[in-house]
């Protein structure tokens, strides 16, 4: 898998078995290499140290009741600090203007001064404030990106069609929400996407979305590449349309433009970010492994709870969001004379998870009542030796 920053694996406890090549790992932690979850017969945990999780297969992983985490705004920061520049480098000419400088070494040190001055009017560009601002997409990236703007005087419209309270809540006012797509990119001179890789994005930007946006508006990708249709982009510059192109991600078709703007995948490549993303994927499955607890899945529901100091046994059960499991569960221990400790349990419309404490050992035979049921995925036992 990819290198995960020191700064992250040192965080690791003592209990855990570093490898690079582990032929069956329990747990995993990964950047932007694909994984086949399949692959790995022991596996319960995949960190994602970076947000997008489209390099892993989670549906497969849910099937097996394996928890996928990423890390949400720890990129957050990395991505807005490029965006920006870049919007800037676009609408200063910046590029040319250092093609031109660069061609001054064949002139004689003399003529350099007066040339300059000669041809710099040919780069004369534009300012920042004052520009419209569209943000599709209100995550951490978002809106952090949407805030910014306002910070820069621009004028921002914001549109998520599933927005999370807590997100919305870190905007500032000035934003503008919008209810559709169509409100926020009609008038924007920049258009700027930061939603995730799904079935329902993918392609999101297409001839459709491109001829709805105002002629001479600029698309801003630092979110995923298929996102956007590139031929969409070529055909949309080529007609005149659509005012340029600025992304992350440079492919055969879209390299060699003059309206097209790329970077080489730089969005999350600061040391800073990558420490950040180490740590919170370390954290988040060193929590899940150690005591089965959930923050930040993408699969799973979150669930937290601390183990008292009576309980000897945590059972985890992870399974399909039926009625009647609760009961299921616990009529099984009563059955058997187990106390209960605590009982905490979650759902997301596709996953229950169960974190059971009891102040006695599981014996083999309830776990294999429990699993007998049809809707029962996986089942855990962490033993805490007390």
């Amino acid at each position: 898998m990819n290198a995960i920053a020191q700064e992250g694996l040192d965080l690791l406890e003592k209990q855990f078995s570093i490898s690079e090549d582990e032929p069956d790992p329990q747990g995993i932690l990964l950047r932007s290499s694909p994984l086949n979850t399949d692959d790995y017969p022991s596996l319960m945990a995949v960190a994602r140290a970076g947000a997008g999780v489209n390099n892993i297969s989670v549906e497969q992983a849910t099937a097996r009741g394996i928890c996928v985490f990423n890390t949400p705004g720890a990129n957050a920061n990395a991505v807005v600090d490029l965006v920006f520049p870049m919007i800037g480098v676009w609408l200063r000419h910046i590029c040319k203007g250092i093609e031109f400088c660069n061609s001054l070494g064949d002139l004689e040190p003399s003529l350099v001064a007066a040339e300059v001055e000669k041809r710099k009017a040919a780069f004369r560009g534009m300012e920042i404030a004052g520009k419209k601002l569209a943000v599709i997409g209100l995550g951490h990236i978002g809106v952090r990106l949407a805030n910014g703007g306002i910070h820069r005087h621009m004028e921002v419209k914001g549109f998520d069609p599933k927005p999370v309270l807590g997100n919305i809540h870190m905007l500032l006012p000035e934003v503008q929400l919008t209810h559709s797509l169509d409100d926020a990119i009609r008038d924007a001179d920049f258009v700027s996407l930061h939603v995730p890789l799904i079935d329902k994005t993918r392609g999101l930007c297409n001839d459709d979305f491109i001829s709805r946006m105002k002629k001479g508006a600029v698309l801003v990708n630092y979110a995923r590449g298929p996102i956007v249709e590139e031929q969409a982009v070529l055909d949309g510059i080529k007609s005149g349309h659509l005012g340029g192109y600025i992304a992350d991600f440079p492919t055969e078709s879209v390299i060699g433009n003059e309206k097209i703007l790329l970077t080489p995948h730089l969005g999350a490549s600061t040391s800073e970010s990558e420490e950040n993303c180490a740590v919170m994927a370390v954290r988040e499955i060193s929590n899940y492994l150690r005591y089965g607890n959930i923050i930040n899945s993408v699969n799973f529901p979150n669930v937290e709870t601390i183990p008292s100091d009576r309980v000897r046994d945590r059972l985890i059960v992870i399974n399909k969001d039926v009625p009647g499991m609760i009961a299921f569960i616990t009529n099984i221990l009563a059955a058997s004379h187990i106390n209960i400790d605590s009982f905490k349990n979650e759902s997301n419309g596709t996953i229950g998870y169960n974190i059971i404490d009891m102040e006695s050992d599981v014996p083999e035979h309830v776990v294999n009542e429990i699993e007998a049921n049809e809707s029962v995925i996986r089942t855990r036992i962490i033993s805490f030796g007390r």
